[in-house]
């Protein structure tokens, strides 16, 4: 596997692990779950048919990814359900779900807690901390690429507009 790069995190270098995802590829496929009426299964087909964005966050439990999770959310509202928005971090689903009450998050959550694959899929994962890093990837509705940044330093918020710009553009 590839490895996508150097990040920081609180200015200590770390490494991110698993495959440099590509704008213009085809997003690899993921299992993720959600907790609703129990646990639940989310798959990349189950955002295929329009753009998706997905914000990826190291943990609900800490003030900037609370804070990324709530922008994106305030800002997706306007377009209801034109797209699809998902967090993922690898919190257990229980956890998001209590966070996404308490905050009145609308925006699905999703956890990779279960196999770490979207991590080393997506090449999000820490190595050192076996987290997620802080990025946004923006889908078309065919599940491919046409946006991602991953966040240099994990402590710091993403481009919001950048991320908002890229899903924009893919509704006309």
């Amino acid at each position: 596997m590839s490895q996508s790069g150097v990040i920081t995190f609180k200015g200590n270098p770390m490494t991110l692990a698993g495959s440099d995802l590509a704008i213009g590829q085809s997003a690899p496929d993921f299992s993720l779950h959600y907790a609703h009426e129990g646990l639940k299964e989310l798959k990349l087909s189950d955002l295929q048919g329009k753009p998706s964005i997905i914000s990826v966050v190291p943990s609900l439990d800490t003030p900037t990814c609370a804070i990324q999770t709530k922008k994106f959310n305030e800002q997706l509202a306007a377009l209801g359900d034109k797209v699809n928005a998902v967090t993922v971090s690898r919190d257990l689903p229980f956890a998001q779900a209590r966070f996404c009450g308490a905050e009145n998050i609308n925006m699905r959550t999703a956890s990779d807690y279960q196999t770490h694959a979207f991590g080393e899929d997506y090449g999000v994962e820490i190595e050192e901390l076996k987290l997620l890093s802080r990025a946004v990837i923006v889908l078309d509705a065919d599940g491919k690429v046409v946006y991602k940044q991953i966040v240099p330093e994990v402590t710091e918020e993403p481009n919001y507009d950048g991320a908002l710009e890229a899903l924009n553009d893919l509704l006309g």
